[in-house]
């Protein structure tokens, strides 16, 4: 049975476990609206209201802030380290120069959010609304976008190494200049998409809308292009396209031709070079097999 006092322990023991959440939690309650830095935050604090708050440079670590409100706030240089901000209203606030290590912002509202020089490494935005938001110069390698919506997003000159787009809507989607080595883009809406000078060798390309995307002078070395509709794209040249992988389902515009997987033409500036062809003899014909041996008769004397 448990008695009044016991209560208290526990109670103590949890507002002690909580402290830097209630500290959130406080200020926000009391209006505040700038919010003390510390060293690290972490427990839960789910649902809470701090937008418009000034936490530049703050530390979550391990922190679960689902369907928190931080409209507009301020979190430059903040660090996020495996921490639950899931379905959290992020809207227009300021991430430029912050640090996301394996956070979980599922279904989270990032639209119009800066997120400028920032660091988001293996972080899960599916079905999150990143519309508007702004991933210019940031390193987002092995993140998940599945599902989410990045229209009018702009990642001109990130590195979204490995980045999966699969289903996503990024229609009108800025990735100019962006390395997207290995990246995949499977069944999403890219058209209107600019992957200028874009570098999307070894990435993967399946299904998918493209209508009026532009790959001027982006890499698609190496890239595996597979039942794409290719022909309303604009900016594609036939040299990109011999250095990709691409099926017999993929349609390309008018006079370009895809190459297959197993061809890959090497185009030599000038006249091509001469080439000398050195072919090996053929190996020595085994030799014959042995003549079997005579027959043995046994002759029994009587």
């Amino acid at each position: 049975m448990t008695t009044p006092f016991t209560r208290t322990l526990i109670a103590l023991a949890a507002l002690a476990m909580a402290a830097p959440t209630a500290a959130f939690a406080g200020a926000a309650a009391a209006g505040d609206n700038e919010v003390k830095r510390m060293n690290s935050f972490g427990g839960a604090c789910p649902k809470c209201e701090l937008s418009g708050r000034k936490m530049a440079g703050a530390h979550f670590i391990g922190a679960n802030f689902a369907g928190a409100a931080m409209v507009g706030s301020d979190l430059r240089e903040a660090h996020f380290v495996a921490s639950t901000f899931a379905d959290a209203n992020l809207s227009r606030a300021d991430l430029t120069d912050s640090e996301i290590v394996g956070a979980n912002f599922t279904g989270a509202n990032l639209s119009f959010a800066r997120l400028r020089s920032t660091e988001a490494r293996a972080v899960t935005f599916s079905n999150a609304d990143l519309h508007r938001a702004d991933f210019s110069d940031a390193e987002v390698s092995g993140s998940v976008f599945k599902g989410a919506d990045v229209h009018d997003a702009s990642f001109r000159s990130a590195e979204l190494r490995g980045a999966n787009f699969t289903r996503a809507d990024a229609h009108g989607a800025d990735f100019k200049d962006a390395g997207m080595v290995g990246a995949l883009l499977a069944s999403g809406d890219f058209h209107g998409a600019s992957f200028r000078s874009a570098d999307l060798s070894r990435a993967v390309l399946i299904g998918g809308a493209f209508d009026g995307a532009d790959f001027k002078d982006a890499d698609l070395g190496g890239a595996v292009i597979t039942g794409v509709d290719l022909s309303r794209a604009r900016g594609l040249e036939q040299s990109q396209i011999d250095e990709a992988c691409s099926d017999s389902r993929t349609r390309l515009p008018n006079g370009l031709i895809s190459r297959g997987c197993g061809v890959r033409m090497i185009r030599y500036p000038g006249p091509p070079p001469h080439i000398e062809l050195h072919v090996r003899p053929p190996p020595p014909a085994p030799p014959a097999a042995p003549a079997p041996p005579a027959p043995r008769y046994l002759i029994a004397q009587h």
